[in-house]
């Protein structure tokens, strides 16, 4: 795939700004690369501060001179045509997370790669209707005066959404869809490497939407620090949400306490997979390939797998003979869950991780470089790390790659240690026979999200968050929707 891609209409190179379709200010655009290959694909607006200005103002203006934050009926149609509209160019976001996420065509069939995300829409329309936007509080005495009291509900403001690229769409739409149905306006910020994730939204809602002009606004952006200072800092935007590294997060609440905005950080993770001592190895280690999955960039993927000390090798030499089966390569191969690290950048920062994890006497079973016979692409072989204490860096720092770490246990109470010792707490997983136990142990993990024997919590409705340094409220759920919304309680005489 050359750089005639935009031509051959895969990507849109354009910013929403105001309800245009546009270039940058500046004219510039930059290159979008395929990291399966890292050839040129496509060109997108490399949108400077200028624009972000732009954007914020229409989006501001839109939010106080518009209807929007009021009309719950146009929100409804608006946001069914942007769901008929993205479903409509269904085949479009599986070339382009292909293009320019790098995954494999196996995962983009349906879930957060494909268009699974659009079912968030379908959510957030029915919660419209349903949602209680208003109560009655009873009637209380206070101060000798009855009163009644009733408490709204209303769209929080101007929301900045920043978003990653490792699952884009899934990630821009948990921030969009409950942002406009809640009644806010929105500038979204695409990361430089998935910007067509972004700007496709951006062309439905301009062509195929009733979306007022300003209520919905894409920027793409070589240099995405500077744009992301300028949302987060700027009075007029009242809420910022962010997905991406812990580190980052905490600057932008630092930033963002200037204005004292709403903050909603999904951050890192390094989440633990426990498979008790009564689990069947033969199917529950299986979930080890997890860090396989998109080559392992994911934030809610058990990259510590915990095993009892009795059946330690046992578990290691099984989960060896698993890795052997994963061939990363060809994006089209059937069944095929394994594409390459989105940048040459995060190759060389995954493969650092391996040779730190050597240094610290960690044991390679197998995998550790690039496979042989790609040398295009950013790749990294499925690696799996033993004899692993959970006090070293490749144990504790979230590496974002297709590398494993076993842990051994003495018991569930040691598990359940070892899990919690972390920075984050984000997600986990167990695996026993006997599922009381499971959940017994369940409760003693400080995580946001938890799977037991395979079982899959993800969905339009679950919350979606982490404990600790894995983020700030919730995606997703009545409580990610509500995230966009303010409470505001009104007194009339009894």
């Amino acid at each position: 795939m050359g750089s005639s891609a935009n031509d051959a209409g895969i990507g849109e190179p354009r910013l929403l700004i105001d309800g245009r379709l546009v270039e940058a200010r500046s004219g510039k655009r930059y290159a979008n690369l395929n990291p399966a290959t890292g050839e040129v694909i496509g060109h997108v607006a490399d949108a400077g501060l200028d624009d972000a200005e732009l954007a914020i103002a229409a989006a501001r203006r839109a939010f106080d001179t518009t209807d929007w934050s009021t009309n719950r009926e146009r929100r409804r149609k608006c946001l069914a045509q942007l769901r008929d509209g993205l479903r409509a160019e269904a085949e479009s976001l599986r070339a382009q997370a292909v293009a320019e996420v790098g995954a494999p065509m196996a995962i983009t069939a349906n879930g957060p790669q494909g268009d699974g995300p659009i079912g968030i829409l379908d959510y957030v329309i029915d919660l419209i209707d349903r949602y209680d936007w208003e109560q009655e509080l009873p009637v209380t005495n206070t101060m000798g005066v009855p009163s009644k009291r009733l408490v709204w509900k209303e769209a929080g403001g101007v929301v900045a959404a920043i978003s990653p690229w490792n699952f884009p769409f899934q990630i821009n739409m948990a921030k969009v869809a409950p942002a406009l149905a809640a009644g806010c306006t929105v500038v979204l910020k695409s990361p430089p490497d998935t910007p067509w994730t972004a700007t496709i939204i951006g062309k439905v809602v301009a062509e195929k939407t009733d979306i007022p002009p300003g209520v919905f606004n894409v920027l793409t952006s070589s240099d995405p620090a500077a744009i992301g200072e300028k949302l987060v800092a700027d009075p007029r935007v009242d809420i910022v949400s962010f997905t991406g590294s812990t580190q980052t997060g905490r600057r932008i609440m630092a930033s963002a306490a200037g204005t004292l905005k709403r903050v909603f950080l999904e951050l890192g993770g390094k989440s633990a997979n426990i498979i008790l001592d009564d689990a069947d190895f033969s199917t529950a280690l299986l979930s080890g390939l997890a860090v396989c999955y998109h080559a392992g960039q994911g934030c809610a993927i058990t990259t510590r797998i915990l095993l009892p000390e009795s059946r330690y090798e046992e578990g290691v030499q099984t989960l060896k003979a698993m890795f052997g089966y994963v061939q990363p390569g060809d994006q089209f191969r059937e069944q095929q869950i394994m594409g390459p690290l989105i940048s040459a950048r995060q190759q060389q920062r995954v493969l650092d991780y391996i040779e730190t994890g050597k240094r610290e006497g960690a044991r390679l079973v197998c995998g550790g470089g690039k496979p042989a016979g790609l040398d295009q692409g950013f790749f990294v072989e499925p690696t799996l790390f033993a004899d692993v204490t959970n006090d070293m860096r490749i144990a504790q720092e979230e590496i974002f790659g297709p590398v494993l770490v076993a842990i051994p246990y003495k018991d569930d109470a040691d598990a359940a240690r070892i899990a919690n010792d972390s920075i984050y707490g984000l997600s986990g997983s167990i695996y026993s026979a006997d599922p009381q136990r499971a959940l017994r142990l369940a409760r003693q993990i400080r995580t946001g999200t938890l799977n037991i024997n395979g079982a899959n919590f993800f969905a339009p409705d679950s919350p979606f968050g982490g404990y600790k340094q894995s983020g700030i409220g919730r995606e997703m759920g009545v409580q990610g929707f509500e995230e966009y919304l303010e409470t505001k309680t009104v007194a009339i005489p009894a």
